[in-house]
């Protein structure tokens, strides 16, 4: 009987975590969170600024077959978007309108620069406050602006 008694209490000692142990892994949790919290926002901030970079590459192609599609000529009024899901810019006596469609949060303005040239700029609200921008007078690539832009002039206000 004294065997089957202290098999009993050796056998309850083992069953459960101690205090200890839960703080432990508790305090290891609230480390990891720690470091994956911020590591997340920086993603999401990334993913926003790129989404205002595609849009403006998107209305390049939108842009350009709109000069197309309205007898070899860019639109000659200002077009922004700051809080909807795309931007119209009007057709040209019998042509054809063109359609910019925008990401979410995503801002973005098309200013004429001249007959034959126009500029491009957006940024995201959620991402980390760039602004990109497009000269179609010098071509190339979208650029990164320091600074805040004007959407009303694409130019640093």
């Amino acid at each position: 009987m004294q065997d089957v008694i202290a098999k009993l209490r050796a056998k309850k000692a083992d069953e459960g975590f101690t205090l200890i142990e839960l703080l432990v892994v508790v305090v290891i949790i609230g480390v990891l969170v720690a470091i994956a919290v911020p590591v997340y926002l920086n993603y999401r901030q990334g993913a926003a600024d790129k989404s205002a970079q595609s849009d403006v590459r998107g209305a390049i192609s939108a842009v350009e077959q709109f000069y197309t599609n309205n007898g070899n000529a860019y639109p000659t009024d200002k077009a922004s978007a700051t809080a909807a899901t795309s931007l119209d810019l009007p057709a040209i006596g019998t042509g054809t309108k063109a359609t910019i469609t925008l990401s979410d949060k995503t801002q973005l303005a098309y200013v004429p620069n001249g007959t034959t040239a126009y500029l491009l700029c957006a940024n995201n609200t959620g991402g980390s406050g760039k602004w990109y921008l497009y000269d179609s007078s010098t071509g190339g690539s979208v650029k990164t602006v320091s600074g805040t832009l004007s959407l009303t002039t694409c130019k640093t206000a």
